[in-house]
């Protein structure tokens, strides 16, 4: 089973880079965020990374 790192707050900021920064690197990757959509589809569309909308502090959340 191949293996996808999930970048939390990944969409903008340190975490968009680190998350660029994997999948340039070879990795298979997705971003967490939380409020911006905006940002999220802007970061989505100039990296091809997908990204997922959930609170990681509500579990119920990051379930669905």
């Amino acid at each position: 089973m191949a293996r996808t790192a999930l970048v939390t707050g990944g969409t903008r900021g340190i975490g968009a880079a680190i998350a660029t920064a994997l999948k340039e690197a070879g990795h298979a990757v997705a971003a967490n965020y939380h409020g911006n959509d905006e940002a999220a589809r802007r970061f989505r569309d100039a990296t091809g990374i997908p990204v997922f909308k959930f609170d990681v502090a509500d579990y119920e959340s990051s379930r669905r």
